[in-house]
């Protein structure tokens, strides 16, 4: 046994020097140890060495077996200084399935992540990146097609060419690249979990209602991309409301809570050509919205740009044509009176309608009485 261990001391020892004196060379001994790894990992009951006699030819079966356990110590060193690889879970590069299941702590984390970078450039926009994160976790979500159950956030499919090239989709890299280290930190989150959930916290860091959210999306590949145009488009008025929001199956009543995201940030010439915000303080989900619809005076806007409207009184703040054909419509302004009256009301409906869009196609394996409310960290 002594010269068993002898000839696997020298073995080991060859095979790291010649490791070092060839870096990118791929060594018998390599490919051995990770064949051992790999079977020693795939019948882990089983012992990695020769119960025979004793003998010149058994000598190589104590061998193999020496290196699979040394794999066994290297691979178990790697995965403890990787811990992002015991943590994967479906849908993501590295899965690992039954390793990890994700807790409402864990997603908490992923929350607390999100809203601490938020407002970390305060040269972006109006000093955050709460508005833009809204956007995205709306616009992936607003692709829903309830006759044919095609789009909405299970997917992720914005991140390709096709479908994050569409013009209503204009300047949303911004935003899942602001994401993008908080991926790299939970690799085992899903791009469409991740982007709902960072939707989600945006509108609760922004003052807005607790909004409450569930897991379960899967991310998928380029071929489940959705048309072009299946998002709404602000030159267009109520007729085109009705049918955009309609085939994801929303009434007139959530249309217009719906439409009260608006509270939050600004339109920019170089995405939707449009320019401006529509409230005094963009950052903050208010029912300011509403109110200024029903209270301002508003005329076209004498610009090259699109058809939009201003107000009369400050010239700084716009409306698009889809935001007035809310009050020239009378089944959707009697709604829009109804918010601007009561901030509370507007809340209730702003929360049921984002959690009905954010849900819109999932094939959840969990129930709704199962979704968390994550804390805000402006409670803490």
């Amino acid at each position: 046994m002594a010269s068993v261990a002898r000839s696997c001391t020298r073995l080991g020892s060859s095979a790291t020097a010649a490791s070092r004196s060839c870096p990118t060379r791929t060594t018998a001994s390599s490919t051995a140890r990770r064949v051992c790894i790999r079977q020693t990992f795939q019948n882990s009951s089983r012992r990695g060495y020769a119960s025979g006699p004793s003998g010149a030819s058994s000598r190589t079966p104590y061998i193999v077996g020496a290196l699979a356990l040394a794999g066994i110590g290297g691979g178990a060193y790697y995965l403890r200084n990787n811990p992002s690889l015991s943590q994967a879970k479906e849908g993501t590069s590295v899965e690992t399935r039954g390793v990890f299941t994700p807790t409402k702590d864990d997603y908490q984390k992923v929350y607390n992540l999100v809203a601490s970078r938020l407002e970390e450039k305060e040269d972006y926009d109006d000093g955050s990146y709460g508005p833009i994160i809204v956007r995205l976790a709306w616009h992936c979500s607003g692709t829903y097609d309830k006759m044919t159950n095609t789009g909405g956030s299970n997917g992720a499919t914005m991140r390709f060419a096709p479908e994050g090239d569409h013009g209503a989709n204009a300047g949303l890299k911004a935003a899942r690249d602001f994401l993008e280290p908080v991926k790299e930190q939970f690799p085992w989150i899903t791009y469409s979990d991740l982007w709902t959930l960072a939707g989600v916290c945006a509108i609760q860091e922004m003052q807005g209602p607790v909004i409450p959210w569930r897991p379960g999306r899967t991310d998928r590949d380029v071929s489940m991309c959705t048309p072009d145009g299946r998002l709404p488009d602000g030159a267009k008025e109520q007729s085109h409301l009705r049918a955009i929001f309609g085939r994801m199956g929303f009434d007139d009543r959530e249309i217009v809570a719906l439409s009260g995201a608006h509270a939050m940030g600004r339109c920019h010439t170089d995405r939707s050509g449009f320019e401006g915000p529509w409230t005094f303080s963009p950052t903050v989900v208010t029912n300011d919205y509403y109110k200024l619809l029903m209270n301002e005076k508003w005329n076209f806007r004498k610009w090259d740009g699109p058809k939009q409207y201003q107000d009369v009184a400050s010239k700084s703040l716009m409306m698009l044509p889809t935001d007035m054909a809310l009050i020239k419509d009378k089944e959707f302004k009697k709604h829009v009176e109804r918010y601007a009256e009561d901030n509370d009301v507007f809340f209730k409906d702003f929360r049921d309608v984002l959690v009905k869009l954010l849900e819109l196609g999932v094939p959840f394996q969990s129930k709704p009485e199962d979704r968390m409310e994550l804390k805000p960290t402006t409670a803490e």
